[in-house]
């Protein structure tokens, strides 16, 4: 079970996330290796926002393959080329995860290939 704790003496979030996620009974962590926005013959998504739909199918498949669901998910790190994307961003990953909210961090970095415009990583718990 995943416990959202946002404490009301630190600052509110400001987007829709949880200050902290407790994992209250782990069976089981799934640690999600950096994903990009790779269609599955290795072909690159074109654009910042059909890299950011095939990440989150991608992450979807990769719980699914775990026999897990994006209400497993407690932590996302996200890295962004480009600082303008985020609230395209964070709007395209709300989509995915809906009302479910996660502990997650969101960096601009300059990414191995220069063609990727996002990559995330991810932990699940079960």
């Amino acid at each position: 079970m995943l416990i959202a704790h946002t404490p009301t003496t630190i600052f509110a979030p400001i987007g829709p996330y949880a200050q902290a996620i407790e994992a209250t009974s782990v069976r089981r962590l799934l640690f999600i290796s950096g994903t990009m926005g790779l269609e599955p013959d290795g072909a690159l998504s074109q654009g910042f926002e059909a890299q950011a739909h095939r990440v989150w199918s991608n992450i979807d498949a990769t719980l699914k393959a775990a026999g897990m669901n994006h209400r497993n998910l407690a932590k996302l790190t996200i890295w962004l080329a480009h600082r303008d994307d985020w609230r395209l961003g964070a709007e395209i990953r709300q989509r995915y995860l809906g009302d479910h909210k996660v502990a997650m961090s969101v960096v601009q970095a300059g990414l191995v290939n220069p063609d990727w415009l996002i990559e995330v990583d991810a932990i699940a718990v079960e």
